[in-house]
């Protein structure tokens, strides 16, 4: 099994299966610290990230808009005072998909790269 970390996005349309059961069982143990929750009608990915100070927060918040950009898949977020809460989600499919385990497999990535 390849590690998520290591995949790529692929584009996403709208007819695109989401997650199954079975995907949830395999990805997810992959992802500690995250959680599936629901909002706004839709399954999401949900992780809060903890810093320091605001400006922390906002840099690693600009990171995760670079790399999102760079994958042409973006998430959610609110950046407070020592806090970022990300949520992944594929708005196209209002549910999971694989792109969004992606993601947060590669925004741990960074957390941990940015938080030494």
């Amino acid at each position: 099994m390849e590690a998520l970390v290591h995949m790529k996005c692929i584009a996403c349309r709208a007819d695109a299966p989401p997650a199954t059961d079975s995907d949830l069982a395999e990805w997810l143990p992959q992802l500690p610290g995250w959680k599936i929750v629901e909002r706004d009608g839709a399954r999401n990915l949900e992780r809060a990230f903890k810093w320091k100070n605001f400006a922390q927060a906002l840099a690693f918040t600009d990171r995760v808009g670079e790399m999102a950009e760079d994958e042409g898949h973006h998430p959610d977020m609110l950046t407070q005072w020592g806090k970022v809460t990300v949520w992944w989600s594929t708005h196209k499919i209002k549910n999971l998909h694989r792109n969004d385990f992606i993601m947060a497999a590669k925004t741990d990535q960074l957390y941990a790269l940015l938080a030494q």
